[in-house]
């Protein structure tokens, strides 16, 4: 693995991880670590150790991601693996997004 590609693939991994983490439902945290579960196997569990990050915005962190595994494109990550990770995490934000409680303060 070249160290660009471990690089990149690290930066995938601990953006995924925060997401995980910092994730307030179950099932958003779980989606979110079969997604991890899911880069890690593609890369046969031969993979750098994951960044710890402070708290980030949720949206950032969706875009961050979703840029660290495009990036992962020319390392040889195959397009079908590429978009299913992407919809994966695409479902996990609207997941995220229907658990997320009304704002009492904004009209409907």
């Amino acid at each position: 693995m070249l160290l660009a590609h471990a690089i990149a693939l690290a930066e995938a991994r601990s953006y995924l991880a925060a997401l995980a983490d910092q994730s307030d439902a179950l099932k958003t945290t779980v989606a979110y670590d079969d997604a991890l579960l899911y880069l890690d196997s593609i890369h046969a569990d031969q993979v750098p150790a994951l960044e710890l990050l402070p708290p980030l915005e949720t949206g950032l962190l969706h875009v961050l991601t979703e840029k660290a595994l495009t990036d992962l494109a020319p390392f040889g990550l195959d397009p079908l693996h590429l978009e299913l990770l992407l919809a994966m995490i695409g479902d996990a934000r609207e997941d995220a997004a229907a658990a997320m409680p009304p704002d009492p303060g904004r009209e409907s």
